[in-house]
């Protein structure tokens, strides 16, 4: 039998309305209609799609309750993992940041299509947005999915979390190296890990890990370092 990625979330207690359905669909005919002029996704095979960007951002709410919260995604790209999660947790309030501004064009025919609100985008990068005080420590919640290694990901990340807050990474198979690669980038920037989840994505076996991340205290001021810094000398 086929795979069936809305019977396996169901599986896993997230339950989509046929509304919600429908707006992955969109999401989905908007996604090949755009790559077909810019390089947002090599994975264009419906179910491929589906599975490997749909569900596999969702993977995230098996590990961690979304809620409420106000969530930023850095390093949007195509949408993923915040698209999906705000789709299947509407209540989410969503912030979409990303480098590229052709990007950004695209996310936003995405929310009009998909009439999403609450959900808005930036232009800039992580570095310079990180010290904005609109931005900075005001999150309870930071995503983030195939940007960059873990103590880059967190130097990014954890300057726009509030104290108290989280911060979930979706990662590969090198998920649980990473994580202890970023031991010292967690204790200069006022994180501490709070667990880490290993799993196999359905039918392709493929390994996944979940870290998340607790902020328990402040981060210095100086963090983030200036663009490029993060990823050229890792924490």
């Amino acid at each position: 039998m086929p795979f069936n990625w809305i019977t396996a979330l169901e599986e896993q207690g997230i339950q989509l309305s046929m509304h919600q359905q429908q707006q992955f669909d969109q999401y989905y005919q908007l996604l090949i209609e755009w790559n077909q002029k810019m390089n947002l996704t090599a994975i264009t095979e419906r179910d491929q799609v589906e599975l490997k960007h749909f569900y596999d951002s969702l993977t995230a709410g098996f590990y961690f309750p979304f809620s409420t919260q106000k969530l930023v995604d850095i390093g949007a790209g195509a949408g993923f993992p915040s698209i999906p999660l705000k789709i299947a947790f509407p209540q989410l309030e969503c912030v979409l940041v990303d480098s590229l501004q052709k990007r950004l064009n695209f996310l936003q025919e995405v929310i009009q299509t998909l009439g999403l609100e609450g959900i808005t985008l930036i232009h800039g990068r992580a570095e310079d947005l990180g010290h904005e005080p609109h931005l900075r420590e005001q999150f309870d919640l930071a995503v983030a999915r195939a940007v960059a290694r873990f103590p880059v990901l967190l130097e990014y990340s954890l300057p726009f979390v509030k104290v108290n807050g989280y911060f979930v990474a979706l990662k590969g198979s090198d998920g649980v190296q990473e994580a202890s690669e970023g031991k010292q980038a967690l204790t200069l920037l006022g994180g501490q890990m709070e667990k880490i989840e290993s799993f196999k994505l359905p039918v392709e076996d493929a390994a996944r890990t979940i870290i998340v991340t607790k902020k328990i205290a402040k981060t210095p001021k100086k963090y983030p370092r200036s663009a490029g810094k993060p990823a050229k000398n890792p924490l």
